[in-house]
C-alpha cells in the first residue's frame, strides 16, 4: 500500500495478467450469456438495491422498535419478506458492499478494508444483469465508495453510470458539498436517471450515508432528535426512503419491482466500548435490517405484517446477490458463494415452516480494521444458539440468554469454543480465494478524505501481528478506547482544531506508540508545515516499520522541506529502489541532487521523472541548470525553453538562460532573457 503518487508512462497502457482461474470465470460467464447478452430476458424486472450506511437493525419499527423512526420502512416491511436475524460479514462500507454486490465472501473478493480494488475474478451482479440487457446504476451517498483509486477502485464495473464524483476542499469544507451528499441529493439524482429509462429492465443502487457519525441530519430531524441524533439519522433516512418508494408508485416502477433495502453494517453507539463501528463483531453492528420485496403478484404477495413475511432463519448478506439473480430468472455463477433466499421466502410463505438446509445456517463475519491500529484482526462465527468469536482472548457467548455478549462462556465452556473455533476454520478454508488480493491504492490525499468521514488509514506493513487467533497479538477489547480518540482526533483535524487534534494523538501515541499513529502525527504536522516537529514522529515511524513506503516518502518530503537535502537523499534513494516508479519521490530527488551539486544524478532523475511526465516543468528547470552546470550548454537552452513553454508568466527560467549565453558570449541575448524575468517579477507582484 502506498501514500504517494505514482505513473506508468503515459503512452503505456496496463496489461492485465489473467491467470487460468479467471479465464475459466471468464468462459462460464460468457456461455451463460450468450444466448441473452443485449437483451433482456422475457419481462425482465426491474431490481432496486437501497443500502443504509450504519444502519442498526434495534432502530426498525418492522424489527420490534418503539421509537416511531421508520414508518415509510414499516410499510414496505408489510409487502416484504423480513429477515429478522440478517448478519453482515463486515462492519466497514467497501467490504460490506463488495459481499452484498458479488455473493461472495471478504475472504474471497479480499476487499477487507479502506480503499482495496474490488478484483475482476469476483462476480458481479452489475456486470451480470448488464450482460443480460439491463440498464445499470448506481448513486452513492459518500466519497468510501468512490469508484477511481484510490477509494474503491473497480465498483463501477458493470454500470452504465456510477453517480459519485465527490472531492475534498480540505479540512473545513463542507462534508455535504465534497466527500458526502445528503439522501434527498441522492434520491433526487436517481430520480432524474429514472426519468430517462422508463422502460427497463434496470439495476438501480442507491446508497443513503444519512445515518453515519458525526450524525448531522437536516432539520427538522436536527432539532427533533438533537439529544439522539443518531436516530435522526435514521429518521431522516426513512423520510427519503418513503419519497423514493412513492416516486416508483408515481411512475408505475413500484409493483413489478424486485427490492431489496438492507444495512452494510450498524452502529456501536458505545456498546462493549465501541463508539462507531469497524472493531468488533456484535450485533450492534453485524446484526442488520433486511426486507426483499419480491414483484407483488398473487403468489408472492404476503399477508400484511403477519407470521408469512417474517423470516427468522440466520442469513447473510452474501446471500442478496444470488437472491436478486434468481428471481430474475438468470442462472447464478456457481463462484457465488451465497445462497439464494427464494427458497426460504416462498416454503415459508406456503406452510409457515423453514427449509431443513436453513436450520441453524451459521453466519461469519470477520474485520481487519483492527489492524490499523496495530491489533488483532477478529473473526465471528454464529451457529447453534452461540456468538464465537475468534481473537487473542477467544470469546463466546449464549446468544439465546445473552444476546447482548455481556457475559463470554470461553473459559466455563472451552470444548464448544474449540468446536465453533473449527467450524470457523473450515468455513474460512472453504470459501477463501487463494489466489493474491489486488494491491490497496492509500495515498495521502485520500486519507485526509476519509479522515473526514471519521475513518483510520494507515499503510499496513508487515510489522504487526494480523492472525485472528495469535495469543502474541494485541486484543482489540483491551485497547478499543483508542480507536474511539483516534476517531475523535479525525474529525477535530477536519473541524480545522488542528492544535487540539495533534495534541489527542500525541496522547494516543504515549499510550499506543504505533508507526501508524507515528505516521498519521507527521502527516498532520506537514499539513501545519511544522516539518521539524513532524521528522522525528516520522522517524520514529519508519524505526517500527522499517518496510512503509509511505513514511519513507513522508520523511522525505519533511527533510527537502526544511532543506536538509543531504539527510532527505538517502531516505528518497530507499523508496525509489523499492517503488521505482514513484514519481514525486523522483521529483524531490532531483531537487536534493541539484542543490547539493551532485548534477549527473540530477540529469538522470530529471529524465526519469520526465519518462513518466513529459510535461513537468519542474523537471526542466532543474535539468536546464544542472545541464547548464555539467557544460551541456545547448541541451541546457533547450530544455529552459521547454520550462518557458510550460510556465509562460515564471521568471526564473529566463534568468537561467541569461546565465548559459553568458558562457556562451552571447551577450545581447543574456541581456533580453535579464529584462524579460524583470518584466515578469515585476508583473507577479502587481
Amino acid at each position: 500500500m502506498r501514500f504517494f503518487r505514482v505513473r506508468r508512462r503515459k503512452e503505456n497502457t496496463h496489461a492485465m495478467v489473467v491467470n487460468r482461474y479467471l479465464i475459466s470465470v471468464a468462459l462460464l460467464t460468457t456461455i451463460a450469456c450468450a444466448s441473452t447478452k443485449g437483451s433482456s430476458l422475457p419481462g425482465s424486472p426491474n431490481i432496486i438495491l437501497i443500502t443504509l450506511d450504519t444502519t442498526r437493525a434495534d432502530r426498525m419499527g418492522f424489527l420490534g422498535s418503539n421509537r416511531g423512526l421508520t414508518p415509510n420502512l414499516d410499510a414496505l416491511a408489510k409487502q416484504s419478506a423480513i429477515f429478522t436475524r440478517a448478519y453482515s460479514q463486515f462492519p466497514l462500507t467497501p467490504p460490506s458492499h463488495a459481499t452484498i454486490l458479488s455473493g461472495t465472501y471478504p475472504q474471497f473478493h479480499h476487499v477487507n478494508d479502506m480503499q482495496m480494488p474490488l478484483p475482476v475474478d469476483a462476480p458481479y451482479i452489475p456486470e451480470i444483469l448488464r450482460a443480460h440487457g439491463y440498464h445499470t446504476a448506481a448513486f452513492i451517498g459518500a466519497i468510501v465508495l468512490e469508484p477511481h483509486a484510490p477509494y474503491a477502485p473497480g465498483f463501477d464495473r458493470g454500470f452504465d453510470t456510477y453517480d459519485a464524483g465527490f472531492h475534498d476542499d480540505g479540512p473545513g469544507a463542507d462534508r455535504f458539498r465534497t466527500v458526502q451528499r445528503r439522501g434527498a441529493e441522492v434520491v433526487a439524482h436517481a430520480l432524474a436517471w429514472l426519468n430517462k429509462h422508463p422502460k427497463g429492465p434496470f439495476f438501480v443502487w442507491v446508497h443513503l450515508y444519512d445515518a453515519h457519525d458525526p450524525y448531522a441530519p437536516p432539520e427538522p430531524y436536527k432539532t427533533k432528535y438533537a439529544s439522539t441524533p443518531y436516530d435522526g439519522g435514521i429518521a431522516y433516512e426513512d423520510a427519503v426512503v418513503g419519497k423514493f418508494l412513492r416516486e416508483l408508485k408515481l411512475r408505475g416502477l413500484y409493483n413489478r419491482a424486485i427490492m431489496a433495502v438492507v444495512a452494510d453494517h450498524g452502529e456501536s453507539l458505545g456498546a462493549h466500548g465501541e463508539d462507531t463501528h469497524g472493531v468488533f463483531l456484535y450485533d450492534d453492528t453485524i446484526r442488520v435490517p433486511l426486507l426483499i420485496k419480491l414483484p407483488l403478484t398473487s403468489a408472492n404477495k404476503p399477508a400484511a405484517d403477519g407470521p408469512s413475511n417474517r423470516i427468522d432463519n440466520r442469513v447473510e448478506l452474501v446471500d442478496i446477490a444470488p437472491t436478486l439473480l434468481q428471481e430474475a430468472g438468470i442462472v447464478v455463477p456457481e463462484i457465488m458463494q451465497g445462497e439464494s433466499l427464494l427458497g426460504l421466502i416462498r416454503q415459508n410463505r406456503e406452510d409457515g415452516s423453514p427449509q431443513d438446509r436453513w436450520h441453524d445456517r451459521p453466519a461469519y463475519s470477520e474485520s481487519e480494521y483492527p489492524y490499523h491500529f496495530g491489533w488483532s484482526a477478529l473473526r465471528s462465527l454464529r451457529a447453534e444458539k452461540y456468538l464465537y468469536v475468534q481473537a487473542p482472548k477467544r470469546e463466546l457467548y449464549d446468544d439465546n440468554s445473552d444476546p447482548g455478549a455481556g457475559h463470554n462462556l470461553a473459559s466455563s465452556s472451552p470444548a464448544v469454543a474449540d468446536t465453533l473455533d473449527s467450524r470457523l476454520e473450515a468455513l474460512r478454508k472453504k470459501t477463501t480465494n487463494l489466489h493474491d488480493a489486488p494491491a490497496a491504492t492509500h495515498d495521502l490525499a485520500a486519507q485526509e478524505k476519509l479522515g473526514a468521514l471519521g475513518y483510520m488509514t494507515s499503510e499496513m506493513g508487515a510489522a504487526t501481528p494480523r492472525q485472528a487467533g495469535d495469543p502474541q497479538a494485541i486484543d482489540p477489547k483491551d485497547r478499543i478506547e483508542i480507536a474511539n480518540m483516534i476517531h475523535q482526533a479525525e474529525l477535530l483535524q477536519q473541524d480545522e482544531r488542528s492544535d487540539e487534534s495533534i495534541a489527542l494523538l500525541e496522547k494516543i501515541i504515549a499510550i499506543n506508540p504505533t508507526a501508524a499513529f507515528n505516521n498519521k502525527l507527521g502527516t498532520w504536522l506537514i499539513r501545519k508545515q511544522d516539518y521539524q516537529r513532524a521528522i522525528p514522529a516520522l522517524r520514529h515511524a519508519l524505526e517500527m516499520d522499517p518496510e512503509s513506503n509511505g513514511t519513507l516518502f513522508l520523511l522525505g518530503k519533511a527533510l527537502i522541506s526544511t532543506e536538509d537535502f543531504s539527510a532527505a537523499i538517502p531516505v528518497l534513494q530507499s523508496l525509489v529502489a523499492k517503488v521505482p516508479n514513484a514519481v514525486e519521490a523522483h521529483s524531490f530527488l532531483e531537487l536534493a541532487y541539484a542543490r547539493t551539486g551532485r548534477d549527473s544524478e540530477a540529469i538522470a532523475e530529471c529524465e526519469t521523472v520526465l519518462y513518466y511526465d513529459p510535461e513537468d516543468y519542474g523537471s526542466y528547470l532543474i535539468l536546464g541548470q544542472s545541464l547548464g552546470r555539467s557544460g551541456d550548454n545547448e541541451g541546457a537552452l533547450q530544455s529552459l525553453k521547454k520550462a518557458v513553454s510550460l510556465a509562460p508568466a515564471a521568471p526564473v527560467p529566463h534568468v537561467w538562460m541569461a546565465e548559459v549565453y553568458d558562457k556562451l558570449g552571447q551577450k545581447t541575448d543574456a541581456a533580453r532573457e535579464r529584462a524579460t524575468a524583470r518584466r515578469l517579477r515585476s508583473a507577479s507582484v502587481r
